[in-house]
């Protein structure tokens, strides 16, 4: 699965850490595509996002949206641009920033890769690695820990969303 857009060791400045997520879905490729690459729309399956706004932009490259958090995590909104949306190679690169919160200098990148041979029946394993700046009093790994839970807890969600649309 590795590929131009993952580095197993990126470089990272003495505060900064990163990680690469991968989950592997029961969904065929474009059905798990057609859900992340709405930047427009998050929520259909990140938990923690209760609403979003473009402020510029169609959802392409470039886009920018405001995001609003639910409750009870320690930010209230993040605002985040779309920095490459790939339709053919199935890379979506996002940057946040600004809003309240500690993700500075936040960047991920998300792969969809197919296996399985594809098909109806096929299967997604899908890649997000991420690096951010580790906030002053906090350390790599609580800083790595958190950003690991939150895009763990997303993929795990878009798993479940996929493949309940995978069965319609």
């Amino acid at each position: 699965m590795g590929n131009q857009y993952h580095s197993p060791t990126p470089n990272l400045s003495p505060n900064q850490c990163g990680s690469s997520l991968v989950q592997t879905i029961n969904a065929p490729l474009p059905l798990v595509w057609s859900v992340i690459r709405r930047f427009d729309n998050p929520q259909a399956y990140k938990q923690f996002v209760k609403s979003c706004r473009l402020s510029v932009g169609d959802g392409g490259t470039g886009s920018v949206r405001e995001v609003v958090v639910v409750s009870g995590l320690p930010a209230a909104t993040s605002t985040e641009r779309l920095d490459e949306l790939d339709d053919e190679l199935h890379v979506m690169m996002v940057s946040i920033i600004g809003g309240d919160h500690r993700l500075v200098n936040y960047r991920s990148t998300t792969t969809l890769h197919e296996i399985n041979g594809g098909g109806d029946d096929g299967k997604t394993v899908v890649v997000e690695s991420y690096v951010v700046d580790v906030p002053a009093g906090n350390s790599k790994e609580d800083t790595c820990s958190f950003a690991d839970m939150i895009i763990g807890c997303n993929l795990r969600s878009l798993a479940r969303v996929t493949e309940k649309l995978a069965k319609v």
